[in-house]
């Protein structure tokens, strides 16, 4: 379970203008999306135990830390068929990237991180490393980081919560990660990524950073000679794995067009979107399915049952045509 993060007031006053010697962008121009991927789940069968399906009490599989339920039931990421399957599904929605949570070397997400990459590569789509804030991390962790993820063929780095060190603590780390890779920092702060030398911002948080916000970030970002990737998504629901009360509903779809309508608006040089399959905080796109007890996507664009389960994968699609339909 990530945490929403609040920036420093402060962010928002340091210069926006681009640093001295700060790299051009646009490495990776095919990129036009990306979509992130957790692969943190596990089953008896497949892993010796239930791996996050039983966060905050749950019992699964009859009962799972999410609010939705998915149509592949409780499943392990260590499960080459259903990663393959998986992966297959995002690339018909036609999403370029996917961005591989990663929380530090001898986690089990390390432990899967090359099977996945390769799946993801094998289905057309291009692999990318979410660095989580695993203890200790620090911007020279995240440097070896990079180099050892580099192995694996990944070149784009999303570094999440990166305001939980000042900006400036990250510059010269970017500095030294030379071209073609590029570092994005998570944060609407661009002032603050700017300071860090980031190749560019996401935002990730789509209940803190609305669409509303994706145009003052994006001007702000161009301005800064930054990336700017603002990330969509559904709705957020989290009060089953970890009883927050923040809640945005999904509005039976419109919820997700309204982000894609501003993230399209905003001019952005990527689009992210939050999330394929984070089922904690149900800002997943992944099919889920109509269970007692569980919220569905009967509704969604006015489709129902069987159909309605794959209802978001399909707007996905939708939207990737229309901003690869632009400059």
């Amino acid at each position: 379970m990530r945490p929403l993060l609040a920036f420093s007031a402060l962010a928002g006053l340091l210069a926006l203008a681009p640093a001295a010697g700060a790299r051009p962008s646009g490495y990776e121009p095919g990129v036009r999306s990306a979509i992130f991927y957790y692969a943190w789940y596990g089953t008896p069968k497949q892993d010796g135990a239930f791996r996050h399906w039983q966060q905050n009490g749950a019992q699964p599989p009859r009962r799972i830390a999410s609010a939705y339920y998915p149509a592949r039931g409780a499943y392990s990421s260590a499960d080459a068929l259903v990663v393959s399957a998986q992966m297959q599904e995002i690339a018909a929605t036609g999403v370029d990237q996917v961005v591989i949570s990663w929380w530090g070397r001898g986690s089990a997400e390390d432990a899967r991180f090359g099977s996945v990459a390769g799946t993801a590569r094998a289905a057309g789509l291009v692999p990318a490393a979410h660095i989580e804030p695993y203890g200790g991390r620090d911007p020279g962790s995240v440097e070896r980081d990079i180099a050892y993820l580099r192995a694996y063929g990944v070149s784009d780095f999303y570094v999440f919560a990166a305001a939980d060190r000042p900006g400036g603590d990250w510059a010269a780390m970017n500095d030294r990660v030379a071209p073609p890779l590029r570092v994005f920092a998570q944060t609407g702060r661009v002032g603050e990524a700017a300071a860090g030398r980031f190749d560019g911002v996401y935002t990730y948080d789509i209940v803190t950073w609305s669409g509303a916000k994706f145009q003052r970030i994006c001007r702000q970002a161009e301005a800064a000679g930054l990336l700017c990737a603002p990330s969509v998504g559904p709705g957020f629901d989290a009060r089953r794995a970890a009883r927050v009360k923040q809640l945005k509903p999904r509005g039976d779809g419109s919820t997700y067009d309204g982000m894609w309508s501003a993230a399209l608006r905003s001019r952005a040089a990527l689009v992210t979107v939050t999330s394929y399959n984070e089922w904690h905080e149900g800002t997943q796109i992944e099919p889920a399915r109509a269970r007692p007890g569980y919220a569905s996507y009967d509704g969604a664009w006015g489709r129902r049952g069987a159909d309605a389960e794959r209802a978001y994968l399909d707007r996905t699609a939708f939207w990737v045509a229309r901003l690869r339909s632009r400059p």
